[in-house]
């Protein structure tokens, strides 16, 4: 009930009102009497001061009504979500903050059976941020891929082709990957919102590809031919695309100018992931597409035969004669 009061009055201090009334306007003041604090300068004045009860009777000294106990106590008491909490900090220097968290995580884990019951350790700040953000993220890039994967079937109506589109991208988050390894940038949230833009262009320059190899069967080409076809006529398109996009991140990948470092993962990520999905779009995507569309199409959808309209035509010009 103690902590109950304190938590909702916000303090321990509680005072029974007085109420007086000035009979000149006769407005009731609450007054309250209180020890300044300049006279309490000893625990012996504190516990001689005299006390009265909220009932009738003699006043009291503290000492009389209270025990005092030393202890010692933390100065300032932070709370969180209700709780009182004690508040240790660790600061990121010459390393990046999911290095940090993941050392942190591991001395909380090896501390966490150690506890007295009652107690936990939970690890909050910037790296409850950096979760979720990431969760947020990995989620959005996720739900991305799907959905273009089902714009495509749509737009296609076959459920191969789009996947033969998307197999393009694994090798563009292996391009993101090694771009980051290579350059020593960690894994951040600009990163993540490269890998989201690579998964756009990467996605556009493969349906180049198949689009243009679709129309290579329909004219009566196998898969093999129709990809080869694809591969080496759509080869200036994909790569002015992918190169447009590539110089255009150069600079922020570079890191340029004031706070240039916190932008350049995301140059270096779609730098990175449009090299190697380029390279899969244009001879991993065929490969693919020859291998999945090996059996011919249908000849109805190859050819649209002429009707034979001879025999007819005898028949009307012999029922003419007659």
């Amino acid at each position: 009930m103690a902590n109950t009061m304190l938590v909702t009055l916000s303090s321990s201090a509680v005072v029974a009102p007085n109420y007086w009334s000035d009979p000149r306007n006769g407005i009731n003041y609450i007054v309250a009497v209180q020890t300044p604090q300049s006279r309490v300068d000893s625990v012996n004045t504190l516990m001689n001061t005299s006390v009265t009860p909220g009932t009738a009777g003699p006043p009291q000294l503290l000492s009389n009504l209270a025990t005092l106990e030393r202890r010692e106590v933390p100065a300032v008491i932070s709370h969180s979500n209700v709780q009182p909490v004690f508040d240790v900090y660790a600061n990121v220097q010459d390393s990046d903050l999911g290095s940090v968290a993941a050392a942190v995580q591991q001395i909380a884990a090896e501390l966490r059976p150690k506890l007295p019951p009652g107690h936990t350790i939970a690890v909050r700040g910037q790296v409850e941020s950096m979760n979720s953000a990431f969760l947020r993220l990995g989620l959005g890039l996720i739900f991305a891929v799907l959905l273009v994967y089902l714009l495509m079937v749509v737009n296609f109506q076959s459920w191969l082709d789009p996947f033969i589109i998307i197999t393009a991208l694994p090798a563009g988050f292996c391009g993101i990957v090694w771009m980051l390894f290579v350059t020593h940038t960690t894994f951040s949230v600009p990163a993540l919102m490269g890998a989201i833009m690579s998964v756009g262009v990467a996605t556009a320059n493969s349906i180049l590809v198949v689009t243009f190899a679709n129309d290579q069967m329909l004219e009566g080409h196998d898969s093999r031919t129709a990809a080869l076809a694809a591969g080496a006529t759509r080869l200036r398109p994909v790569l002015m695309t992918a190169l447009a996009m590539v110089l255009g991140m150069l600079p922020m990948s570079l890191g340029l100018g004031e706070g240039g470092e916190q932008n350049a993962p995301l140059g270096r990520a779609v730098i990175g992931g449009l090299l190697v999905a380029t390279f899969a779009t244009l001879f991993l995507v065929p490969l693919v597409y020859s291998v999945l569309r090996r059996r011919p199409p249908r000849e109805d959808f190859l050819t649209d035969p002429a009707p034979d309209h001879g025999a007819p035509t005898t028949s009307t010009q012999e029922s003419s004669n007659a």
